[in-house]
């Protein structure tokens, strides 16, 4: 999703270096995934692509969807 949206020009490499970097610093200690979604979230809703709330609601979309699909299969929100 990262590389996608620098390829469709929401923000640099640099942009996304230097949150990502951030992120790392801000809590050496969280899982290196963790930090990636918190400067992909991050730098989404800096951009303006998504607000909070937008990101909260998919956040739970896909909660809800995850529980709701059988192991092993696709999970759609619309399951959810």
């Amino acid at each position: 999703m990262t590389v996608k949206l620098h390829e469709k020009g929401c923000f640099t490499w640099n942009e996304w270096a230097e949150k990502l970097g951030a992120e790392l610093k801000a809590e050496p200690d969280r899982p290196y995934y963790e930090s990636w979604l918190a400067a992909l979230e991050a730098l989404v809703e800096a951009k303006g692509l998504m607000s909070t709330p937008e990101r909260l609601s998919r956040i739970d979309a896909w909660d809800r969807a995850a529980r709701a699909t059988p192991h092993g299969k696709p999970i759609l929100l619309e399951n959810g």
